[in-house]
């Protein structure tokens, strides 16, 4: 699958930024520029998301594929990976599986493990989604004001509906694949599998607000990534490069800057 993506600079490193769970590269905009810097950056849609191809298969192995078949259609050696909560999910498959492609693994709140109900559910965002009806809507207030009844934090609701957009026809359409997202839910809710473990430096950054990364995840962590390290950032929870944008993205650059590891 050919993923959209934007580019930010040409030299440096190569860095891939993989966004979460109803999100696209736009979210990532700012920290994107600040390590264009340093890195030659590149944001990307993953599949069912933004303005990458809609399908009906959305697995991990399957959106890992999809960024491995990126890095070998931009001709990139290994790169440095980043991905935040469902993207971190990604950056982790893809680096257990094809560790030869990536260099250093930063994980942003979402441990390897499976999830149940009692953390990261997202029963009540979808609840909220499928009772929205895009095509008959006047505004995105519109949409908020539906949300609100599932949905309790103005911050969600208002990322939300940034992926509304006006439909020719009139009205406004999801520029995600709800119905998709909606379907493959249990599967992106399981963990990630590699024969080997990843050996490389690898660091997760958890939200000191966030039940994403519990100390009873750590045993699997440390044996999936023998050289992962933890850093919290305090005050901030699940979307902690939003809520602390410059202590994430100093621990992202030093992180990738660092020589430490190899």
């Amino acid at each position: 699958m050919k993923l959209n993506y934007k580019q930010f600079s040409a030299s440096g490193a190569p860095l891939l930024i993989l966004h979460g769970l109803f999100g696209n590269l736009r979210n990532w905009n700012w920290h994107a520029g600040e390590l264009s810097g340093d890195f030659q950056v590149y944001t990307l849609d993953l599949r069912n998301h933004g303005d990458s191809p809609h399908s009906p298969g959305m697995s991990f192995p399957e959106m890992a594929n999809d960024v491995l078949e990126f890095i070998d259609r931009q001709g990139l050696a290994a790169v440095y990976l980043l991905g935040h909560s469902m993207g971190g999910k990604v950056a982790m498959e893809l680096a257990l599986n094809y560790p030869g492609n990536v260099s250093r693994l930063l994980v942003a709140d979402i441990a390897p493990t499976a999830y149940g109900e009692e953390r990261g559910d997202h029963e009540n965002v979808f609840n909220g989604l499928l009772s929205v009806d895009p095509a008959s809507l006047a505004s995105r207030t519109e949409a908020e004001q539906v949300l609100a009844a599932h949905v309790s934090e103005p911050a969600v609701r208002k990322f939300l509906v940034s992926n509304l957009v006006k439909a020719e026809e009139g009205g406004y359409q999801w520029r995600f694949n709800l119905s998709a997202l909606h379907s493959n839910y249990e599967k992106l809710r399981e963990g990630v599998r590699g024969d080997k473990p990843f050996e490389r430096p690898a660091l997760f950054v958890k939200g000191a607000l966030s039940s994403y990364i519990e100390k009873q995840d750590w045993p699997l962590i440390q044996q999936l990534f023998p050289a992962a390290r933890i850093k919290t950032v305090m005050g901030a929870g699940h979307w902690l490069h939003a809520e602390k944008p410059q202590v994430f993205y100093k621990l992202a650059r030093d992180f990738f800057s660092s020589e430490e590891g190899g």
